[in-house]
């Protein structure tokens, strides 16, 4: 019997978990969901639990972490990006194959060659984005090269938001993965691509203010703006001599005009602790990072401020958040980043009846012959409640087929991976079309 190992039972561990679970007779697998709360990786595991083990456990706890990497044949690390490089250090030292779904950090590639003379996978970027993505824009790139096209444009936006019939606020947007990450989206550098031949940087204070307008068929428009670094997908897509290639996050219209709100007072920040007084309110919150105002009017104050219309629609989605009520704060520290995740919580949560819904779209231009073509390829995936919810079902599912492969001795390579090779993508992309994840494709031929 193969033993596989979850590290963390959170928002995006919930298809992973029904999966594995459900295979785990016929594939010869005993599965344990690890976490700090074991009542909610009960709750995921569910009714089949009798091929699952459910262990408390604080992943800071080195020892006791080790303990369960030793004991097990295959580690999936759930647990938030920072802690990834404890689990790789443990499966390293226990010779333990580890798969996560976040981006590789560069301490991760220098165990590469001890990875390889230990025969060990460690799969990265392999949920939605980074993940699906990777899969999905390899399987073109692939097949237009082996067509003879030569590329000249490669844009991909992504965005976790929610579906049609749930979206009842002006933001037009619920949390359906961490609301950590949300709100510190875009920091940590300048995000930089490639657009038509020439670099772009965009500083963190300015990344709201650069959107792209997108459409997608069926859906309708979005803004989408540049995520991180994706010069470096150059050579990890095998496209060096690209004039353009730009990947991104999507939000609805309207969305990064407010969120920019809070970037340029500086709510966004986690640098530092405020000191919460017992009777602060939202009001008070946000007026602490204004210039004073003799009248006391944080409305005027605030749109006179950023240059904003007083009467505008982003003043409007200021004001559905309670930025300028009377409600207490209700936490007694945290740093800026901190209090505004905590309002956003109460606001954006799922409710008992909604549904999120995960939005990918890539656009390739290339030419092929006297011939220029634009192809666009979107999925669309509507979650079925709040708990299997489509960011769960993309985040998870890629895993949850990968973990089988390297299991059943069907990845070849060693050492630290990206899921970018036709072994890896056609079985991923393939399955998860059986399960209702499937992208659309468009093509058109470009006017001379």
């Amino acid at each position: 019997m193969r033993k596989i190992l979850i590290l963390g039972a959170g928002r995006s561990a919930a298809s992973l978990i029904t999966y594995l679970v459900e295979k785990a007779g016929e594939q010869d697998w005993r599965v344990t969901v690890a976490d700090r709360s074991p009542e909610q990786a009960r709750k995921l595991v569910g009714a089949a639990g009798d091929a699952a083990d459910v262990v408390a456990l604080d992943a800071s706890d080195a020892g006791a972490r080790g303990a369960l990497v030793a004991s097990h044949d295959l580690v999936i690390s759930m647990l938030p990006a920072a802690m990834h490089m404890d689990v790789v250090h443990d499966c390293l030292q226990h010779r333990k194959h580890v798969l996560t779904p976040s981006y590789v950090p560069k301490e991760m590639w220098a165990l590469d060659a001890q990875a390889k003379e230990a025969g060990l996978v460690f799969l990265n970027e392999l949920g939605l984005d980074p993940g699906i993505d990777h899969l999905s824009a390899m399987r073109i790139l692939d097949r237009l090269r082996a067509e003879g096209a030569s590329l000249e444009a490669f844009e991909s936006y992504t965005g976790g938001l929610v579906a049609p019939e749930s979206d009842d606020n002006p933001w037009g947007y619920k949390f359906s993965w961490n609301p950590r990450n949300v709100v510190l989206a875009g920091q940590g550098g300048a995000a930089c691509f490639i657009r038509d031949g020439r670099y772009r940087y965009i500083p963190y204070h300015r990344l709201f203010t650069r959107v792209q307008h997108i459409e997608v068929p069926g859906y309708g428009a979005f803004d989408g703006y540049a995520n991180r670094d994706s010069l470096k997908y150059r050579k990890v897509y095998g496209l060096e001599d690209i004039p353009t290639l730009i990947r991104g996050t999507l939000r609805r219209q309207g969305f990064c005009a407010a969120w920019n709100v809070f970037v340029q007072l500086g709510c966004t920040d986690d640098s530092y602790a405020m000191e919460v007084p017992a009777d602060m309110t939202w009001s008070s919150f946000f007026d602490a990072f204004l210039p004073p105002a003799p009248d006391g009017d944080l409305r005027a104050s605030l749109s006179g401020y950023l240059g904003l219309d007083p009467t505008g629609q982003v003043m409007d989605q200021l004001d559905w958040l309670g930025v300028f009520g009377n409600e207490p704060v209700g936490l007694t520290a945290g740093s800026p980043a901190q209090l505004l995740q905590h309002l956003l919580e109460q606001k954006w949560a799922l409710g008992a009846g909604d549904k999120d819904m995960i939005v990918m779209q890539h656009v390739f231009r290339y030419a092929r012959g006297a011939e220029r073509r634009r192809l666009s390829s979107s999925l669309v995936v509507e979650g079925r409640d709040r708990t299997d919810t489509a960011m769960a079902r993309t985040v998870g599912l890629p895993l949850a087929i990968a973990a089988r492969l390297v299991l059943n001795g069907q990845v070849a390579e060693r050492g630290v991976l990206l899921p970018l090779s036709s072994g890896l993508y056609d079985p991923i992309l393939d399955e998860l079309e059986e399960l209702g994840i499937a992208f659309r494709e468009q093509e058109e031929v470009l006017p001379d």
